[in-house]
């Protein structure tokens, strides 16, 4: 789909949250991937953290967020596998207001182009939490590349055709 040269770009505000036992700052290659690829886009960086896999923790950042003014949107990674501690989908599931089920979806989609069946093992999702966006990638440094590369670059694009995330923005909270 088109990007409109001739609208004006509308940076989005981005808080980056990695969800992690394991990782520290130092080792958060897939934070690192996200970060740089958002700032490349023209986007603004408003927060960066790393969580334990921990439902409350989770919740307690998102919370945050959410509430501040300065973020427009959010986005995890990892923590959205199988196992006993991927808990992130829970999180953002006790906090949805809206969830976004397509997006999930694509997500998969996209995936099964790189990795092939193996994208089954994903929970990535998305919601909308009071007027403010969440999206929920795997921890892999190639799930966040095909998450943002494939779905979010664009739909974060306030020029991109037919419509986008951004151009929704001012009306998340409306009743």
């Amino acid at each position: 789909m088109p990007i409109d040269l001739t609208a004006t770009f509308q940076p989005v505000r981005i808080a980056v949250l990695t969800v992690s036992d394991t990782r520290g700052l130092a080792e958060d290659r897939s934070g690192d991937t996200l970060v740089a690829r958002l700032s490349d886009a023209g986007h603004v960086l408003a927060d960066r953290e790393i969580v334990k896999d921990d439902v409350a923790l989770i919740i307690a950042v998102l919370h945050r967020w959410i509430d501040d003014e300065a973020v427009d949107c959010v986005i995890t990674t990892g923590g959205t596998g199988v196992t006993g501690r991927d808990v992130t989908p829970e999180a953002i599931e006790r906090i949805a207001e809206k969830m976004i089920p397509g997006f999930g979806e694509l997500f998969r989609w996209l995936s099964f182009k790189s990795i092939g069946t193996s994208t089954v093992q994903s929970r990535a999702c998305a919601c909308v939490t009071r007027g403010t966006y969440i999206f929920a990638l795997p921890g892999s440094t190639g799930a966040v590349k095909d998450g943002w590369d494939g779905i979010l670059k664009d739909q974060l694009d306030s020029r991109h055709k037919p419509c986008n995330f951004v151009e929704l923005m001012p009306r998340l909270r409306e009743r």
